[in-house]
């Protein structure tokens, strides 16, 4: 279930990737699996199209799901190393917030916020 928080300071087009990405992560949404379509899930989560369409091709430029035209947007299967890596990296992560006390919309903003950061410095710094 996909909930978008009118109130949050995430767009609502990041709020949808980041549940999707969990449900992806989490087992919820498997390799293989069909996503609605873009108008479909619009409509149910009463967003535009265009954000959701916009959350469909961060997932897929993150190469969580794959557009197949005319047969819908699908998620992938995610077996390598790289992948496994970074899936105990955030376990991990979420077990050391959770353990200091840190709510889960904070932990998530200081993710966002080390993101930023990163992408803004030099290669190799």
């Amino acid at each position: 279930m996909i909930q978008i928080d009118a109130a949050s300071r995430l767009p609502p087009f990041e709020q949808l990737r980041q549940q999707l990405v969990q449900q992806i992560h989490g087992g919820a949404l498997r390799p293989g699996q069909r996503l609605p379509t873009v108008r479909k899930l619009a409509a149910d989560l009463g967003l535009a199209p265009n954000t959701v369409a916009r959350a469909y091709r961060e997932l897929e430029s993150d190469g969580l799901v794959e557009t197949r035209g005319r047969n819908g947007t699908v998620v992938r299967l995610h077996d390598d190393d790289t992948e496994r890596a970074a899936v105990a990296a955030a376990r991990s992560y979420v077990e050391t917030v959770r353990r200091l006390g840190v709510p889960d919309e904070h932990a998530e903003r200081l993710v966002a916020a080390a993101l930023v950061a990163a992408a803004q410095r030099p290669p190799g710094d």
